[in-house]
């Protein structure tokens, strides 16, 4: 507002600048009529009688000294000041003309008109353009314009106050819906995760409280799946922490040496298990927290080094171990890292539940702009009434025959999701086996 002021006062200036010229410049144009009507050539010569009471007049509208000039053309008469500032441009016969200049170092307007005398004088042939310029200074004419300006500088911060004031108190009226939010969602306690009301709250603020409800829905399932997850975890770890103090309790009592052998390798199971557990629970509530830094890669390639580490552990189990990859790259913008485990763990369920001599394949593709990283086995496979709960939490399979906390498939599917891909469990090949398929988006290269 006070730029837009200061450029008013400016456009304010240039029109009380132009108003004054042009009401002081008619009266200029009168004194100058007046002595041309007092211009005579009776004699031959050019004579003028001038009207000394205008004049007198003309100085106190001035507020200053006035010139004046009468002379030939050719300059060859001169009445008045002689030294006046000539006008800027030929003058036009019977046309004024108004311009600024300098007069004894003082500032003045000075007017100028032309016309032809009547007749020639004494010594000419043809009659000639005598020339009136009278001149003022301009202090009446910079009085009138400062007070025009200051006029609209008295006007302008009254407005600009006033308008300052109703700004201050629409503003403060518009945000009292905006305190009273601030208040209420200050006032919330840690646990309270309840949606924000938007009653009452400005439509055009409505799309940050839904922002905000959308946010705090999420930290909401955020916190209700660890709670739940840590209640599963403690459930799940309490079982077979209980086994193995029943076990190591045996062992303690145990007088056989053969039987305490079986006894400490029945703990080293256990305990093994119950560390891969732990390490699968961590690996989980990592993968649900951890930071998503996603990079170029070429699915192959993971594909590739995800099998060769497992190619000892099938050769161990007398599993046939393959991989079925395209010849063209099958990139994805993913987390390294994560994905591995991911391969990790459908390879590790996939050996376990394959029998010696079975086949277990990794499979690459790109179908219907989607990377597919598939793991195929002739294994037991999953009901089919319980494939929609592969890849929940805890969840195992009726007819699984070895030990495990159901978290593999948990971790695959939340590893997906992650990556905005999703999680497929089917019918292995002719209806046998598994078929667990991570589809992740295929990224342009």
């Amino acid at each position: 507002m006070l730029a837009v002021v200061g450029l008013e006062l400016w456009f304010t200036w240039r029109t009380a600048v132009d108003a004054a010229n042009a009401a002081y410049d008619r009266s200029l144009l009168g004194a100058i009529k007046s002595i041309d009507a007092n211009i005579s050539t009776e004699s031959g010569g050019l004579a003028v009688e001038l009207p000394y009471r205008m004049l007198e007049f003309f100085e106190l509208t001035a507020s200053g000294a006035v010139y004046y000039r009468v002379a030939t053309e050719e300059g060859l008469v001169e009445i008045g000041n002689a030294d006046l500032p000539p006008p800027l441009l030929p003058l036009e016969t019977g046309r004024p003309q108004f311009h600024d200049a300098a007069y004894f170092g003082e500032p003045v307007r000075v007017g100028s008109y032309a016309r032809r005398l009547p007749r020639p004088l004494a010594g000419h042939e043809e009659a000639q353009r005598v020339v009136i310029q009278v001149a003022e200074t301009l202090r009446s004419r910079e009085q009138f314009t400062r007070n025009l300006v200051l006029q609209a500088l008295a006007r302008d911060l009254m407005l600009v106050l006033v308008a300052g004031g109703l700004l201050v108190l629409a503003i403060g009226w518009a945000l009292r819906p905006l305190a009273r939010l601030r208040q209420e969602v200050g006032g919330r306690s840690p646990q309270d995760l309840t949606p924000i009301a938007s009653a009452g709250i400005p439509l055009d603020v409505q799309p940050l409280v839904e922002a905000i409800n959308q946010h705090v829905e999420r930290t909401r399932r955020l916190t209700e799946a660890r709670r739940r997850f840590v209640d599963d975890a403690s459930h799940q770890l309490r079982t077979p922490l209980a086994t193995l103090s029943t076990q190591v309790g045996y062992a303690l009592r145990e007088p056989d040496p053969a039987r305490l052998h079986d006894a400490l390798r029945a703990v080293k199971a256990q305990l093994e298990e119950t560390v891969r557990q732990t390490n699968q629970m961590l690996a989980l509530a990592r993968t649900d927290s951890a930071e998503l830094v996603s990079e170029p890669l070429d699915l192959r390639t993971l594909a590739e080094q995800g099998t060769r580490a497992w190619w000892s552990e099938a050769q161990a189990r007398r599993i046939d171990l393959g991989l079925d990859v395209p010849e063209a790259p099958v990139p994805v913008q993913a987390h390294a890292g994560l994905l591995k485990e991911a391969l990790s763990n459908l390879l590790h369920n996939a050996l376990r539940y394959t029998p010696a001599g079975g086949q277990v394949t990794v499979r690459v593709a790109a179908e219907g702009g989607a990377a597919r990283l598939v793991v195929l086995d002739n294994g037991p496979g999953i009901p089919a009434a319980e494939r929609a709960r592969a890849g929940e939490r805890f969840f195992r399979a009726s007819n699984a025959s070895q030990p495990g906390s159901g978290l593999g498939l948990a971790i695959v599917r939340s590893i997906a999701e992650r990556h905005g891909g999703r999680f497929e469990v089917e019918p292995g090949p002719d209806g046998q086996g598994l078929s667990a398929a991570l589809v992740l988006p295929l990224h342009a290269a």
